[in-house]
Order: C-alpha cells, then sequence, then structure tokens
C-alpha cells in the first residue's frame, strides 16, 4: 500500500463529568480546551478537545463525556494507555505537581531510553507522561496553570493491548509504519520520522480479558492525512484490501474514516485540515459552544440538554 501517515492525529476517549474533565485537562495537565462542540452521532452530549494553542494535529486528546455511562474496562482489543511528551528534566517536576493535586503517580520507569510516569484521570483513564531523550521540538501552551518549560508538547504515543501479535502487525505496516523494535511482549512501531507523536506500542497480552469501552477508556486513535484527496486514496486501498472501512465523515474541523484493526482496536484517518479556527478566531478557541451547519436549527434544545461547562480561566486560576 501507499499509505504513509506522519504520525498521531488525536486520541478520543470517554470521560465522565464533563465540568470535571475540563478542569483536569485544562488545570492540572495544563491542555487548552481548543473546542467546545457535540458528539455529531449524539448531539446530547460534549465533544470536547484538547491541545496546544491552535489544537494541531498530534497533540489532541479529545473526549465525550457522559456522566451516567457505567465505568468501562480496560483489556484486550482496545487503547490502554494514552501517552503525552514533556521535556526530559519535567518528569521529577511533574510527579510533585501531580501528587500536590492528589493524583497517585506510579514510579518513573526508564523504558526504550525514555522516563515515563504513569497515573490515571479523574474517570480512572490511564495516562503517560514520557521524557524523550532528543527532547520535543513542539512549543507548549503556556496557560499559567503549568510553567511553560514544564509543559505538555503534545501526544508521545498510544499503547494497543492485543490478544494476537502477527495481525496487528501486519496491518501496521500495511498503514506505513516502521517496527522499531521489541521490549518482552511490548512490540514498538514509528510512523513518518518517528519520535513524540508518531509512536503506537503494541503489548501483547494473549491472557487478559477483553476490554469494555465506556468511561475511562480509550474510544479510538486518530492517524494524520495530509488533506482529502490522499486520505480518499489510502480509503480506496483499505477497501481493495478486505478492510470494512466507513465512508468519509464530515467532523467539521477534519474529514474522517474509521476501521478496525484486527485486534480490535478502533482506528481512525483524519485530515490535517481545516483545523479548529474556520468557525472563532484563535483567541477565542473553545470558549462558546460551537455546532455544525446542520445541527445548528437545533442550537437552543442542545443547549438545554448540555451541562454547564464552565473552565478554568487562563488568566486566573479560579474558575470563572
Amino acid at each position: 500500500m501507499s499509505i504513509n501517515t506522519t504520525g498521531l492525529h488525536h486520541v478520543t476517549a470517554v470521560g465522565g463529568e464533563p465540568q470535571r474533565n475540563a478542569e483536569f485537562y485544562v488545570r492540572t495537565l495544563g491542555l487548552r480546551l481548543v473546542k467546545r462542540t457535540v458528539n455529531f452521532d449524539d448531539p446530547g452530549s460534549y465533544h470536547l478537545y484538547y491541545g496546544d494553542e491552535s489544537g494541531k494535529p498530534g497533540t489532541l486528546m479529545t473526549f465525550f463525556p457522559r456522566p451516567d455511562a457505567p465505568a468501562g474496562r480496560r483489556g484486550t482489543g482496545q487503547a490502554t494507555t494514552t501517552s503525552f511528551s514533556v521535556p526530559a528534566n519535567s518528569i521529577g517536576w511533574w510527579r510533585d505537581h501531580l501528587a500536590e493535586t492528589g493524583v497517585t503517580t506510579g514510579r518513573i520507569a526508564n523504558r526504550d531510553s525514555e522516563d515515563v510516569l504513569t497515573f490515571d484521570d479523574p474517570d480512572g483513564l490511564q495516562l503517560a507522561l514520557v521524557a524523550h531523550p532528543q527532547g520535543d521540538p513542539r512549543d507548549p501552551w503556556d496557560n499559567g496553570h503549568v510553567p511553560a518549560e514544564h509543559a505538555i508538547r503534545g501526544l508521545h504515543s498510544v499503547t494497543l493491548s492485543v490478544a494476537e501479535e502477527e495481525p496487528t502487525a501486519e496491518m501496521f505496516g500495511d498503514l506505513g509504519l516502521t517496527f522499531v523494535g521489541q521490549d518482552s511482549n511490548r512490540l514498538r512501531f514509528s510512523a513518518g520520522a518517528g519520535g513524540p507523536g508518531a509512536i503506537v506500542d503494541v503489548l501483547v497480552t494473549p491472557g487478559v480479558a477483553r476490554g469494555l469501552v465506556s468511561t475511562g477508556t480509550v474510544h479510538h486513535v486518530a492517524w494524520r492525512a495530509p488533506d482529502e484527496e490522499t486520505q480518499a486514496n489510502w480509503r480506496a486501498e483499505l477497501v481493495d484490501a478486505g478492510v470494512k472501512v466507513t465512508s468519509i465523515l464530515d467532523r467539521q474541523y477534519f474529514r474522517s474514516i474509521y476501521f478496525r484493526e484486527p485486534g480490535g482496536t478502533l482506528l481512525e484517518v483524519a485530515t490535517d485540515q481545516p483545523g479548529f479556527a474556520i468557525d472563532e478566531p484563535l483567541l477565542e478557541l473553545g470558549r462558546a459552544l460551537k455546532l455544525p451547519p446542520w445541527l445548528e436549527p437545533d442550537r437552543e434544545q442542545i443547549e438545554r440538554t448540555l451541562p454547564k461547562l464552565n473552565l478554568p480561566s487562563e488568566n486566573n486560576p479560579e474558575l470563572v
């Protein structure tokens, strides 16, 4: 296949109470809420996007907050850890910062010459902070909650748990990913030039039960396509290879196709464009509820259904 993604676009998870979700990712982790919209397939619930200043592909963590949904279960057939990239000298600062905010962390581990700090978000979603020894050139979002010198630079990687190694490894090769190496039952693949934002680890755990996607688990992992024409060509190649792929869907800020890798994880290919500034100025990203044109006629009903959401201010640590 000619598919050759340059890296991760975003990771989407199922969250719980939206206010708690926003406070954790904006205040504790220091990300920017770049878009406040709704789940286009279920407009009675939010879809919240967090990332860097403009929400560039590769920095994005997004959530479907569903306060009444049951807790999910981590297991095979899903992405079980989402990792963010931080500066090499910042892991100790993050360990102390998370402890001060009441977050329990694991011990700092070293894996593939990278320092790794693992913890859960308030809904039990497993996260990690990873310090890459060569550093990460991406600029952080400086919002006053986390010092810029320690701030998250974007996604580092995702870990998929599978029962069988070879089918997933074969599909990743078809997606243009390169096998980097193996440490026990953990296989590492990279996209494009590799490095933070372009890594996926495959954890082979045949004795682990199948996961259940609900609150506190990842819903899907998205890879980057540079434009719509390339995405359409990739889709055609996947269909020709016998992969069951959705039609191209308009997600307003990018176009998407979805399919499952053989181990069960839902994957997406999302375009880099048009981005999040198409319906509000850069300085105002995330401050107002934005709806796609086809949902605007239902705005009044949608706003009545959604819970109120107040955000920690960039200039004031108190909620506004």
